[in-house]
């Protein structure tokens, strides 16, 4: 067995604040179709209350909604003398309607609560679908996006039983743009595109403006901005074509941040100008805030810093007004930036920090995989915030900030598995006090990154970049230091950014990502090349803080990275005498300090047993599935992996314990055995997926054909739903530790078997050659059984390891996240 045979993984290919003019859209066709149907009647009582309704309904349409109130609420009184539960069903909803225009979000829920009711009561399906989703659309606007998913998809669920087609591209739209808001931009656009088609098959000229101005939103979100640009203005064009206002209001300030986003500032301000105009013409309160808001961040980016404060000033108001909570954040994270910029810090932290607690308010209620997203889209206001107090020199602040923007998705789902209760109450982010406690009761010098943004325009567009680094050491005697170092010349003289001298850095050791059934991921000869690459990080990383960690090499450093720095192979950094960081220290990672802290909790209920043959679970080359190598390709079987099987034998034997291997190792029989297990090791093939972190797989022996959840794949999303009691698991496949990098932390299979009750994982970071993993392996549970310190352990097992493969790739890949002990 030569040491290419590798353990693959496969790829599964799946700021300022602009404010987004997206079209929120009512389900109008069925409420218009019916307001005609109430006039056609001989009861003279009952045409007054019709022309009242018909009336109320132009003026909707005409955004003159205290009018269309007042006649609403004419009509409804009659609809209710004539004990006429259709027609009060629609008038409750016109209320509702022009309630929510207003921003009165608590009245408008009332009357379209009254108003389900009634359809519920009368058994009409199709108004049920409608005022479910108008619900739906009220909980978006009030920012609870937990409860506006729920409704709209039960919105969605009732049109589609129905075959009612309007409802269905509504309500898509409605999803998309629910989903825009959290940061889930591809399944955003995956709604707004079955939405497209409906409307166009329905030749719902209305809906289909508005729908493609929302797919361009979407688009900007992935920073495809000629993409967005594309939409916005076939957008525009529909809206034009149809004389709809506010559906070319909305597409003229689409562009307008689709050219601010290209640097093009001047086109930028003349199309939010023209929104500006339309919004006020039409009375659209929502338009107008949106416009103000985007015209102040192109201000602000040329340098015109009291336009945009003025402009600023302005929409703040009209957001609070409006009780449009995620554009008030919006607007206050860059009113603070504002004031950074022109140096008033005080007036810039408390700013900032009214506009996080704003942003942190949306988060109730919310599933995990949405507070993921949504914490996406809101981290750079906890980065603002950091260079604000570190420019007052408030470090311990600084600290504190930097912890609460990073993984609380991560603790609030950890907390919430440890307490056993669903409605467990958020956990407090940490302070410096309890920081520092953590690392005392850890005995670990704890060292935090946090990547710092700043706006630049660069070569023609405007964006973020990388261009900072702060670093805070906390040591176990509760002292903190903090030191930053300056990236803008990794992009302003070397050409390249921290994230592609990560990537580089792994690739001229030959660490690879994306082998697919045993396809030879060279060993790089240039040694000076790797080196210098491992060495730059160092410089980076490590010099700023080399005085400030332990000289014991037996003490442990716990590494809190971000971003990119997830990729980091910590071990294999090199100093300028070409000693890798693993021969001074012994290291661990963690997504978060206050994750440790977590997974000491979890140790604590485990406790500590000594190593019995029957509580090991031992799984080494499994009879393997078949996986398509990319969407839409045939499956393959995944390739054998003879080292691996020979590992796991080798660790049973260690202990006197079984091994699975071959058919013994089917999904089924090691997912029933996962959760009575202490040791649990599987050495198989990893798939990683950096789109859908959850979809990231251990490779196992499949089921029976057919049989979907016994497929041979052990996803993180499964692992995720199990509850286990191992004190370590050892995943002992390629690019385990990997999956979709987020402001969470890493989503995929460690975060996974964190949450599910493992305190100590062992994870990969790129594709692990099979004969020196066999043999890493094998001496680290060596290493195990003399001494419980699982970090030594694999410290101990890296040094001998290197000195047969001295390749980093070789033996650098795998880090352990959580509890040493």
């Amino acid at each position: 067995m030569n040491s290419s045979n590798y353990r693959i993984s496969q790829h599964i290919f799946v700021s300022l604040l602009l404010l987004v003019s997206t079209c929120l859209i009512p389900n109008i066709p069925i409420f218009s179709n019916q307001s005609r149907v109430v006039a056609q009647t001989e009861d003279p009582r009952l045409i007054e209350g019709g022309r009242w309704f018909i009336k109320a309904f132009e003026q909707l349409q005409n955004n003159q909604f205290e009018a269309s109130l007042e006649s609403w609420q004419q009509a409804l009184k009659i609809f209710r003398e004539l004990k006429k539960p259709k027609e009060e069903r629609l008038a409750l909803g016109g209320i509702g309607f022009a309630y929510s225009a207003l921003g009165d979000y608590p009245k408008a829920l009332d009357y379209q609560q009254q108003s389900l009711k009634i359809a519920q009561k009368l058994q009409d399906r199709d108004a049920e679908a409608a005022t479910v989703g108008e619900i739906g659309s009220i909980y978006y606007r009030m920012g609870e996006y937990a409860q506006a998913i729920a409704h709209q998809e039960k919105s969605l669920a009732i049109a589609r039983e129905t075959k009612n087609l309007s409802t269905q591209s509504v309500t898509l739209t409605n999803l998309g743009l629910i989903y825009h808001s959290v940061g889930d931009y591809r399944k955003a656009i995956d709604h707004q595109q079955e939405s497209l088609q409906i409307a166009q098959q329905l030749k719902d000229r209305k809906n289909e403006a508005g729908t493609l101005n929302n797919i361009g939103i979407s688009y900007r979100g992935l920073e495809d901005y000629p993409k967005a640009i594309e939409y916005h203005q076939k957008s525009l064009e529909i809206a034009r074509e149809i004389k709809d206002r506010d559906a070319e209001s909305k597409a003229l300030s689409g562009l307008g941040n689709g050219y601010y986003f290209l640097g093009e500032y001047q086109k930028a301000i003349g199309y939010h100008q023209q929104s500006l105009k339309i919004a006020k013409e039409i009375k659209d309160r929502h338009g107008e805030s949106g416009s103000l808001g985007n015209l102040a961040v192109v201000y602000l980016s040329s340098g015109n810093f009291p336009k945009a404060i003025d402009n600023l000033q302005q929409v703040l108001p009209l957001t609070r007004q409006l009780k449009d909570r995620q554009a008030e954040g919006v607007n206050l994270h860059n009113l603070g930036f504002v004031f950074y910029k022109q140096g008033k810090l005080a007036l810039a932290e408390k700013t900032l920090m009214e506009g996080m607690q704003v942003w942190e308010s949306l988060r109730g209620g919310l599933k995990d995989n949405e507070k993921v997203a949504i914490l996406d889209t809101q981290i750079y206001i906890y980065r603002g915030l950091q260079q604000v107090l570190i420019a007052q020199n408030k470090i311990d602040t600084a600290l504190e900030i930097s912890e609460r923007g990073r993984g609380r998705a991560f603790v609030e789902l950890l907390n919430s598995r440890l307490s056993n209760k669903s409605n467990t109450p958020s956990l407090q982010p940490p302070t410096i006090a309890e920081i520092k406690q953590i690392a005392k009761s850890q005995n670990t010098t704890l060292v935090e990154y946090s990547l710092i943004l700043d706006e630049f325009k660069f070569q023609g567009k405007q964006g973020w970049k990388e261009s900072e680094l702060y670093i805070w050491v906390v040591k176990p005697t509760g002292e903190v230091t903090f030191r930053k170092v300056d990236l803008k010349p990794l992009w302003q003289k070397e050409n390249t950014n921290l994230n592609e001298l990560v990537t580089t850095s792994r690739e001229s050791i030959g660490a690879r990502g994306t082998a697919f059934r045993g396809i030879n991921v060279s060993y790089n000869p240039d040694a000076a090349k790797a080196s210098n690459k491992l060495k730059r990080l160092h410089e980076l990383l490590i010099n700023p803080i080399a005085d400030l960690l332990p000289k014991n090499p037996n003490d442990r450093v716990t590494f809190i990275p971000q971003g990119s720095l997830f990729l980091v192979p910590f071990s294999a950094l090199q100093d300028k005498d070409g000693k890798y960081l693993i021969e001074k220290h012994t290291i661990l990672t963690s997504p978060s300090i206050q994750v440790l802290d977590l997974t000491r909790k979890q140790k604590q209920r485990i406790g500590k047993k000594p190593i019995q043959p029957n509580n090991l679970l031992i799984v080494g080359n499994p009879t393997m599935p078949a996986v398509s190598p990319k969407i839409g390709e045939a499956p393959q079987q995944l390739s054998a992996l003879p080292g691996a099987e020979r590992e796991a034998k080798a660790i049973a034997n260690l202990f006197k314990a079984k091994s699975l291997t071959g058919n013994q190792a089917t999904e089924t029989e090691v997912t029933k055995r996962l959760s009575q297990a202490q040791f649990i090791h599987l050495a198989t093939h990893g798939l990683f997926d950096n789109v859908q972190g959850l979809n990231s797989s251990i490779a196992l022996a499949p089921g029976n054909k057919g049989d979907k959840k016994n497929d041979g794949l052990l996803s993180a999303g499964e692992i995720l739903d199990l509850k286990l009691n191992a004190e370590l698991v050892v995943l002992s496949a390629c690019d385990t530790g990997r999956g979709r990098i987020s402001g969470d932390g890493v989503i995929g299979l460690s975060r996974s078997l964190i949450t599910a009750g493992v305190p100590s994982v062992l994870v990969s970071l790129w594709a692990v050659p099979d004969a020196p993993t066999a043999e890493l392996m094998t001496e680290f549970y060596k290493n195990i059984s003399k001494n419980p310190d699982k970090a030594q352990a694999l410290r101990q097992a890296m040094l001998t390891t290197m000195k047969q493969h001295p390749n980093p790739s070789s033996w650098a890949a795998f880090t352990l996240i959580g509890e040493a002990e």
